[in-house]
C-alpha cells in the first residue's frame, strides 16, 4: 500500500486537495480532525492537556484558541504539547491503516499540516504539497473570520516556508488555477503513484 503525505501551509488549499483524493476513492486520514476529536468532550487529550496547560479546558473540551495562545511563540511549550498529542494521534492513525488494509486499499493519504515540521515526511512513500502564490494565500486567509495580518504572520513563522515545501515535495498541486485544474492534477498524481515505475523506484530506495 502506497502511503502519501499531503501537506501545505495555511490557506494553500490542502483540505480541498484532500477532498479531491477522497472523491477519487483514496482513503484520507485527516490529522486535524483527529486532533479535534481528541480535544472534544470525552477526548483522550482533554485530561493531559488540561493538566499541562491550566485554564485551556472549558466546558469539558480543550479551547483551541486558549491553547494556541498558551504555546504561540513558545517552542518549549509547543514541544510539550506535541509530546502529549502526537502519540494519541499515532494510535488513532494505526486504526485508520487497519481499516484501509481491510478494505484492500492500494493507496492512502495522510493529511498532515506540519508533515515536514514534525519529520513525518520520512515515514511516507511520497509527499504532495498544496500550494498557491503568496498573495492568493494571504487573501484567502485574511478573509477568514477573526484573522488578522499579525496572527497570520505568527502562524506562518511556525511553518516551513512554502518554497521549501515545494522543493522537497514529490508532487505539487497548484490550487490557484481553480477546482477543475486542481482535480486534474490530483488525478495525474494518483496515476503516477500507481505506475509500476514509481513502485519500482520506491522499492529500490527502500532497499
Amino acid at each position: 500500500m502506497i502511503t502519501v503525505g499531503l501537506t501545505g501551509s495555511i490557506g494553500m488549499g490542502k483540505s480541498t486537495t484532500a477532498a479531491m483524493f477522497r472523491e477519487a476513492g483514496v482513503p484520507v486520514y485527516d490529522a486535524d480532525a483527529a486532533v479535534h476529536d481528541l480535544y472534544d468532550v470525552g477526548g483522550a487529550a482533554v485530561g493531559p492537556v488540561g493538566d499541562a496547560f491550566p485554564g485551556v479546558v472549558k466546558d469539558g473540551r480543550v479551547d483551541r484558541e486558549a491553547l494556541r495562545q498558551a504555546v504561540l511563540g513558545k517552542p518549549e511549550e509547543l514541544q510539550r504539547l506535541n509530546a502529549i498529542v502526537h502519540p494519541l494521534v499515532g494510535r488513532d492513525r494505526i486504526g485508520f491503516f487497519q481499516r484501509a488494509e481491510a478494505d484492500k486499499a492500494d493507496m492512502v493519504v495522510l493529511d498532515i499540516p506540519l508533515l515536514f515540521e514534525t519529520g513525518g515526511h520520512a515515514n511516507v512513500d511520497a509527499v504532495v504539497v498544496a500550494s498557491a502564490p503568496a498573495d492568493v494565500q494571504r487573501e484567502r486567509v485574511l478573509a477568514r473570520p477573526g484573522m488578522t495580518p499579525e496572527r497570520l504572520d505568527a502562524i506562518l513563522a511556525q511553518q516551513l516556508a512554502d518554497s521549501e515545501k515545494r522543493a522537497r515535495a514529490h508532487f505539487v498541486v497548484d490550487t490557484s488555477r481553480g477546482l477543475e485544474p486542481a482535480r486534474r492534477q490530483v488525478a495525474e498524481i494518483i496515476a503516477a503513484l500507481r505506475d509500476p515505475q514509481f513502485k519500482s523506484a520506491r522499492d529500490r530506495s527502500a532497499g
